[in-house]
């Protein structure tokens, strides 16, 4: 189950579950899609993978304890560990690779 992480690690925007410009890695690293494309240039600055639109977990209860309400989104703000200078040095070594190939 996806983490659903409420904020983005570069500038810290609130990012609620049923944000439609939120961006994952697949190791659920947090941003939004601004900071993704104007600071990150599609590259995670953890991981250095690239990143997909994050899931709307429903709402609503579909099937029996799947739903937000029975499975809430983390309330953990996560912040970047690594100054925007050192950030801008790793997404350029990796921006022109693609996110398949790094």
């Amino acid at each position: 189950m996806i983490e659903l992480r409420p904020n983005c690690e570069y500038c810290d925007k609130d990012l609620p579950p049923d944000a439609l410009d939120a961006r994952i890695c697949t190791y659920e690293c947090t941003f939004c899609a601004d900071c993704v494309e104007r600071h990150l240039a599609n590259v995670c600055p953890n991981c250095g993978g690239g990143f997909a639109p994050r899931p709307v977990r429903p709402a609503q209860e579909h099937r029996p304890g799947l739903s937000l309400a029975k499975r809430p989104a983390s309330t953990r703000r996560v912040h970047l560990s690594y100054s925007r200078e050192e950030i801008a040095a790793f997404s350029r070594s990796l921006r022109d690779v693609p996110p398949e190939r790094r």
